[in-house]
């Protein structure tokens, strides 16, 4: 059973950063891809950012330029990078793994204050 696990929200200023980190159980390598999607109150979730295993990544535009994904096989964890965060980006903040199915992590909640 594989298990997907966020950490790195908190409470931060606009313009501050955050990482966030999803360390999976087992080889993430074995996905054909990863990524962050977030939900904020009363909005779907949405995509955020996606790695697939050849490296290859894609962004919302909502936050090209200012969130990096990328990944760590060696510690089978992917982290998003979130600088210039915004009030907008406030939001519970999930990982999500693709292989013959999709594996979904609890979540971290990202405030932005003012």
């Amino acid at each position: 059973q594989v298990q997907l696990v966020e950490s790195g929200g908190g409470l931060v200023q606009a313009g501050g950063s955050l990482r966030l980190s999803c360390a999976a159980s087992g080889s993430i390598f074995s996905f054909n891809a990863i990524a962050w999607y977030r939900q904020a109150p009363e909005k779907q979730r949405e995509l955020v950012a996606a790695i697939t295993k050849s490296d290859t990544t894609t962004y919302a535009d909502s936050v090209k330029g200012r969130f990096t994904i990328s990944r760590d096989n060696a510690k089978n964890t992917v982290y998003l990078q979130m600088n210039s965060l915004k009030v907008e980006d406030t939001a519970v903040y999930y990982c999500a793994a693709d292989s013959f199915r999709r594996y979904w992590g609890q979540g971290t909640q990202v405030t932005v204050s003012s």
